[in-house]
């Protein structure tokens, strides 16, 4: 039993799913003033844990032609036999369900159709249209990602406003920028499924210029937000020397890549910077809201 229910907590993949949630605290604070009610956090972050992972276990469903081909994806449960298509399919479907109605009656009708719409997006969107289409995929699949900024202000204000676009424009642009050098790890795995990740159909100098590209977009929605939500000069130093490390680690990468004298790729430890670049912008907004300044 508890291999199975292991099985099942897999299929939701925990780690994306704290990634984001890592951001709609944050935007939740800022959208309050303050620290929101406990009961409206832990009714939005359940609510949006069930539905990622509902999103997740679909993809893992649709996906898993192409999870049995790759080495980093076989042995997840539905290609290991652990679990059955069918009941990988009605659980996702059932969390899915049930993670709406519990944002439609315990948070606010507004997050709830927020999250529908993330849900479509991941699954319909990326999963099923984009990702074995374009080597864009990621670029508009990755709108999803970005929605549990939406849904975080929508819980507390029952709307949205100029600083929550601010905030998914953030993440939108630091997509790229985090997936790709993970896709460029894993160019063969990708190759050999035949899905047309960018890193896999294009020069890895080409890549890095379009991460460049999304990093400065990225530093520039996360400095708007300065005037535009009322941010201190903390949050502002504190983005600003992010993006320069973050925009410099991209550079450091095309510079890499277009001279392989300079030494290995490392393209995962520009993977593992985004994580941190988005963490640690995540507390500076949560904590400039109690800032006495």
């Amino acid at each position: 039993m508890r291999r199975r229910v292991a099985a099942y907590v897999a299929l939701t993949k925990p780690r994306v799913i704290e990634l984001l949630l890592v951001t709609t605290l944050p935007t939740m604070i800022l959208a309050q003033g303050g620290f929101p009610p406990v009961g409206l956090v832990l009714a939005t972050l359940v609510g949006g844990a069930a539905a990622a992972g509902s999103a997740n276990v679909l993809n893992c469903y649709i996906d898993r032609d192409i999870d049995q081909v790759m080495n980093r994806t076989k042995r997840r449960p539905l290609v290991t036999g652990e679990i059955t298509p069918r009941a990988a399919l009605v659980f996702g479907l059932a969390l899915g369900v049930a993670s709406l109605l519990w944002l439609a009656l315990l948070v606010n009708v507004p997050s709830a159709l927020l999250t529908g719409g993330a849900i479509l997006i991941y699954v319909v969107g990326y999963t099923m249209i984009l990702k074995r289409r374009t080597p864009q995929n990621i670029v508009w699949g990755g709108a999803a990602g970005c929605m549990p900024v939406l849904i975080g202000w929508s819980s507390v204000t029952g709307g949205l406003s100029w600083a929550a676009v601010l905030l998914f424009g953030v993440i939108f642009f630091w997509t790229p920028p985090h997936y790709w050098p993970l896709s460029m790890k894993f160019r063969k795995d990708y190759a050999a499924a035949g899905v047309p990740m960018l890193p896999v159909v294009a020069a890895e100098s080409k890549v890095a210029r379009e991460m460049i590209a999304y990093t400065v977009a990225m530093i520039a929605c996360s400095l708007l937000l300065v005037p535009v939500a009322g941010m201190t000069w903390v949050y502002a130093v504190v983005a600003s020397v992010l993006g320069v490390w973050f925009l410099w680690s991209n550079i450091a990468l095309y510079r890499r890549a277009q001279d392989p004298s300079r030494g290995k790729l490392r393209a995962m430890s520009v993977f593992h910077g985004s994580i941190t670049y988005l963490s640690l912008l995540s507390v500076a907004v949560a904590v400039d809201v109690f800032l006495p300044l």
